[in-house]
C-alpha cells in the first residue's frame, strides 16, 4: 500500500531542522491514513454481512460451493484485518510526531 510506505517514510525522516517534514504534510497523510482507514473498515463489515449471508443461504446452494466462499470470505477478512491493523499501528505513531512537532512550534 503506497500510503503506507508514505507514512513510514515520514516517520524515518527527523522530527525537527532539516529534512524534517512539515507539520501540513503530516496533517495531510494522516488525513488519508483515516480516510484508508475508515474505507477499509468499511470493506470489512461488507466482508462480515456477506459471511452471514453465505451461512444463512447455505442450505441453498452445494456445499462446496458455500465452503469456498466462507474461505475467500475468510481470507480476505484476514487481508483486511491485517492492513487495518498495520495502518492503524503507523497511524499513531505518525499522531506522536505531529503532537510533538505541534509543541515544540508552540514552545518556540
Amino acid at each position: 500500500m503506497r500510503l503506507r510506505d508514505e507514512i513510514a517514510e515520514l516517520l524515518r525522516l527527523p522530527e525537527n531542522g532539516v529534512g524534517a517534514p512539515t507539520i501540513d504534510a503530516i496533517e495531510s497523510t494522516l488525513t488519508n491514513g483515516y480516510a484508508a482507514a475508515l474505507a477499509l473498515e468499511g470493506e470489512r463489515l461488507r466482508i462480515e454481512r456477506r459471511l452471514g449471508e453465505v451461512a444463512r443461504d447455505a442450505g441453498e446452494v452445494s456445499a462446496h460451493s458455500v465452503a469456498a466462499e466462507l474461505v475467500a470470505l475468510s481470507e480476505r477478512l484476514d487481508t483486511a484485518d491485517g492492513e487495518l491493523a498495520q495502518l492503524r499501528t503507523l497511524l499513531q505513531s505518525l499522531q506522536v510526531v505531529r503532537r510533538r512537532r505541534r509543541a515544540a512550534a508552540r514552545a518556540a
